[in-house]
Parts: C-alpha cells; sequence; structure tokens
C-alpha cells in the first residue's frame, strides 16, 4: 500500500499537538498551586516526613556546634552539601562540597573513594541529608552523619558562608 506523505505529516502534527495540549494541562494544573503560596522548605509532605523521620533514627546527626568544633579542631572530614545545584550556588558552607542528593549514590564514589572517610551532609532542613545518609550507609560508608537544621541552621548560628 502507497503512503501518502500528506497524511504522515498530518498524523506528525497531530501528535505534536497533543504533546502541547497535554503539557498545557499540567501546566494549568500545577501554576495555582504554585501561585497559591507554595513554599518548597516550608510545607513537606506527609509522606516525605515519614521518611525523613525513619531515615533520622537509622543516622548518627549532629548540630551546626558540633560541626564548629570539629572545624576548630582542625578535624578532616568532608563537608557535603546535598541540596540541588541552585541552592548551593545562592550560598553555602565556607568549604563545603556539592553533591546534589539526586545524584549522591551514583558519583559519591568518584569524589570520596574511601568508604571509611568522615563525611557530614547538610540540606536546607536536616531531612534530605539523613536520606541521602542512610543511602551512603547502605553502600558501605561507614563514618556518615547528617547535620541537623542543615543550612537553616548554619546560617542561624552566623557561621562562614560562600557564594
Amino acid at each position: 500500500m502507497k503512503t501518502n506523505h500528506g497524511d504522515t505529516e498530518t498524523r506528525r502534527k497531530s501528535d505534536e499537538l497533543s504533546v502541547l495540549s497535554s503539557a498545557f494541562t499540567l501546566r494549568a494544573s500545577v501554576t495555582p498551586w504554585f501561585k497559591s503560596g507554595y513554599q518548597m522548605a516550608m510545607q513537606h509532605s506527609p509522606g516525605f516526613l515519614k521518611i525523613s523521620t525513619e531515615a533520622k533514627a537509622k543516622v548518627k546527626e549532629c548540630t551546626v556546634a558540633d560541626v564548629k568544633a570539629r572545624l576548630a579542631a582542625g578535624e578532616k572530614f568532608a563537608l557535603v552539601d546535598v541540596r540541588e545545584e541552585s541552592e548551593f550556588a545562592a550560598g553555602h558552607a565556607a568549604g563545603a562540597m556539592h553533591i546534589s542528593k539526586g545524584v549522591m549514590e551514583r558519583d559519591i564514589e568518584k569524589l570520596i573513594p574511601d568508604p571509611a572517610a568522615p563525611i557530614v551532609l547538610y540540606c536546607g532542613g536536616g531531612y534530605r541529608s539523613a536520606l541521602a545518609a542512610v543511602n551512603l550507609q547502605q553502600m558501605g560508608y561507614t563514618d556518615v552523619i547528617s547535620m541537623d537544621g542543615g543550612w537553616k541552621a548554619w546560617n542561624d548560628a552566623g557561621m562562614p558562608v560562600e557564594k
């Protein structure tokens, strides 16, 4: 059977319109959610809080004061910011390296190959870093700590920051 080029082109354009229509429908349903005052750092979903609480029970945590004391004592450890790239770029703890939670498991062994290396993770408030710490423990890292309070507590304590 001979295919008409015009029919193929019409189907392609129809498919493109369908995809665009779906994207606009999704955007229309999400946009009011953002416009309603949603703030990521302030409103954690119940499911996120549940798994974060479970993670916090499985990992060692420290405070900003603990990290400050370790730094003052000259202890060597990796201070790792697990927030998103845009959050890190807006400001981060002085001397911190960035490995976002989204790529932590993929990149950690290249950046910190020693599973016994001391690592302190932090995020915005201590939830994502606890989740990341659990995964690192599952990968065999034995000295991983999540900094409770995260970036907010770091700033509140007047600790040094970089941009």
